[in-house]
């Protein structure tokens, strides 16, 4: 995946959009060659075509072995991406599974995604 931010190399870090700034951020951990990241809400504030390029890069980060935890409050762009998630509530693990088992699970459903919480899988 191509993280497209050469042309960025002289412009002040300030006037960076949402995405330009997550894969900045990404390109500068990479640098490091990190056997994992961590991602607080990287799908925070970036409009959806930036979403959908972090959701790229997070899956060729995954397919050359480099682990993602990601915490993040946008469930579905998380969910998509993920082999395993985890709702937190109140510092507990209170439910653990695949991405389809979260969205099912009548726990999840209640605490954290609630009743009209839907998702497509293919």
């Amino acid at each position: 995946t191509d993280l497209s931010i050469l042309h960025l190399a002289d412009s002040p870090a300030y006037t960076l959009s949402g995405g330009e700034r997550r894969r900045t951020e990404i390109c500068r951990a990479l640098a490091t060659r990190p056997k994992a990241f961590l991602l607080d809400e990287p799908f925070a504030g970036i409009d959806p075509i930036a979403v959908a390029d972090l959701q790229d890069i997070v899956s060729a980060l995954k397919n050359i072995g480099i682990g993602v935890l990601i915490t993040d409050h946008n469930v579905r762009e998380t969910l998509e991406i993920t082999d395993r998630a985890y709702i937190i509530s109140e510092g507990q693990i209170s439910v653990a599974g695949t991405s389809q088992e979260i969205a099912n699970d009548p726990i999840a459903r209640r605490t954290y995604l609630g009743d009209r919480f839907r998702m497509d899988f293919e």
